[in-house]
């Protein structure tokens, strides 16, 4: 069968890379054994991509970036771990994307649709979801989730085993060291991050309807205005679900929260 592809003859591939169809890889760009890149993406120069790592269709990974190489983990030795990456997927220059670890997930996994901005690091057994913006220089410390349509402003900083709720948007350089819950508006001051109102805006952009929004801010204020223990907070939140299912996401998140919510 032949392939349409474009590898510039600067470029390495091992020669058991899979590389499907229409793939572009740059001047001096490496590409390495258990590689697997996915039809229609296209890799720009001096872009090393190494480890056991699945790169889905129509991704765009821009010059000088590092994906898939072992974990900045001092327990690592030479396991085999895994990164994922799925379609349509935009990773600007100088990005560093890492494996996993047995410890963890044993894969980082990235979704689909995903623009991530120069200078990102994402480190080992991180999950990050769909639709999900990281601006310059967010930095993921291992074990961080993610859920979908989160934007974090440039320099945020997220503690490892975070999670961080869907529609959740954060300030530049904001350092979260707990959970955000969804459709939170997240900042820092002082070296501590704390809830700022919900991502209405972004959440108007995404179609929910005025009603869908107005619930929202009514969870909102049940969870950090009312005085409420976290415990009466989910019994107030199951009450108002029953009308709104957009609140259901405050109760699913609650219930994986590890690091306590940000407060």
């Amino acid at each position: 069968m032949e392939f349409d592809q474009e590898i510039h003859p600067t470029a390495i591939v091992h020669p058991h890379a899979i590389l499907h169809n229409n793939i572009k890889i740059g001047p001096y760009s490496i590409i390495g054994e258990s590689v697997e890149i996915g039809e229609g993406t296209e890799v720009g120069n001096h872009v090393n991509i190494a480890g056991h790592t699945r790169i889905g269709k129509s991704n765009k990974i821009y010059h000088y970036s590092s994906i898939g190489e072992q974990p900045q983990d001092i327990k690592y030795k030479d396991q085999e771990t895994f990164l994922e990456i799925g379609d349509r997927n935009t990773i600007r220059e100088f990005c560093t994307l890492n494996t996993g670890t047995v410890e963890g997930n044993v894969k980082t996994v990235i979704g689909n649709d995903n623009w991530i901005m120069a200078y990102v690091h994402v480190a080992h057994d991180c999950i990050i979801k769909n639709n999900i913006i990281l601006a310059n220089s967010v930095t993921l410390g291992g074990h961080v989730e993610i859920d979908d349509y989160v934007v974090l402003g440039g320099l945020t900083g997220v503690h490892q085993f975070c999670k961080i709720g869907a529609h959740v948007i954060t300030m530049g350089g904001t350092l979260l060291g707990s959970d955000v819950p969804p459709y939170v508006r997240a900042a820092s001051r002082g070296g501590s991050s704390f809830p700022n109102g919900i991502n209405s805006e972004g959440l108007k952009r995404r179609g929910f309807s005025v009603q869908a929004i107005s619930d929202i801010k009514e969870g909102y204020k049940i969870i950090y205005m009312r005085n409420n223990s976290l415990e009466q907070a989910k019994k107030d939140l199951e009450k108002l679900k029953q009308s709104s299912k957009e609140v259901g996401l405050y109760l699913d998140f609650i219930e994986r929260s590890k690091r306590g919510l940000i407060r």
